[in-house]
């Protein structure tokens, strides 16, 4: 008999995610996927799955669900406080549950998403070959709501043989590293300064499509509309107001105003940890090598 996990609150907001979809911007479908890869890779590896496997990606916590089967699952990401079974669980570690175990997550105290893998996948139909949920994109399953109930595949690598995985640590002030973007010279090298040299907030106003920063304004060095060109995670687009707004998993794969900077692919899964009211800063590294 198939196992399932019976979803009994999904907290602010939750989703099915895997690594998405790449390969279909030409027709209009970003990547999507999970935010913070990094995380859902080490799940993935926590419970002997393969890293491709969907887990759920959870905001702020409070996740609560029940499992129908004996299973193993394991939280990485943000860190919160775990209860599993009535007992308390680690971040980053295997937790084996019983039928009819529950397992519920606390509210996060530093960083913002969190993912859950279970042993075996989660096995929702895929969408273009990927079972991540694009929630601008409106593809894969549905946004978590309670009642809902999950199937746990049967695809298993190794059985899980680690205690505790070493865990990245989230900065409170985090540094993310800069590409220069496609439109750099659309700005004042005074801008690229400011860029560098201010530090950002972000807003409440925040999802997986992006975050809308708070900040220091970025100046023109010319004027006039930007026929929309490709757009990638991590983008650095800059509205008229001179503020950036940081592209993350399922932003649009077009775009209307000028891209700055380019946040590093390897600090994506830093970009995906921020939180409103948290402050960022960011560097060019290259180019500081170059001076």
């Amino acid at each position: 008999m198939t196992g399932k996990i019976e979803i009994l609150a999904p907290g602010p907001f939750a989703t099915v995610q895997d690594l998405g979809r790449p390969g279909y911007a030409a027709v209009g479908v970003g990547r999507s996927g999970a935010a913070d890869r990094g995380s859902l890779k080490l799940a993935n590896r926590l419970v002997g799955n393969p890293e491709t496997h969907a887990a759920l990606e959870v905001t702020l916590g409070g996740l609560r669900l029940r499992v129908s089967e004996h299973t193993v699952v394991a939280v990485t990401g943000a860190q919160l406080p775990i209860r599993a079974g009535g007992r308390a669980a680690a971040v980053g570690a295997p937790i084996v549950l019983r039928p009819g175990d529950e397992l519920e997550l606390g509210v996060a105290s530093l960083g913002l998403r969190s993912y859950l893998a279970v042993r075996g996948g989660l096995d929702v139909p895929p969408v273009l070959g990927a079972r991540a949920t694009d929630t601008l994109g409106k593809l894969g399953p549905p946004v978590l709501a309670a009642g809902m109930s999950l199937p746990i595949g049967s695809v298993v690598q190794r059985s899980p043989c680690v205690d505790l995985a070493p865990l990245r640590r989230l900065a409170e002030e985090p540094l993310l590293r800069l590409e220069p973007g496609p439109r750099l010279d659309w700005f004042t090298p005074s801008a690229l300064s400011t860029l560098l040299t201010g530090a950002y907030t972000v807003t409440s106003d925040l999802d997986r499509v992006g975050v809308r920063l708070d900040g220091p304004a970025l100046t023109r060095a010319r004027v006039g509309e930007l026929a929309p060109e490709a757009a990638v995670p991590g983008a650095l687009q800059v509205p008229p107001s001179g503020v950036p707004i940081l592209f993350l998993a399922d932003h649009p794969v077009t775009g209307g105003y000028p891209v700055a900077a380019v946040v590093d692919e390897d600090d994506l899964d830093l970009a995906a940890q921020l939180r409103p009211g948290q402050r960022v800063r960011f560097t060019f590294p290259k180019l500081a090598a170059s001076d």
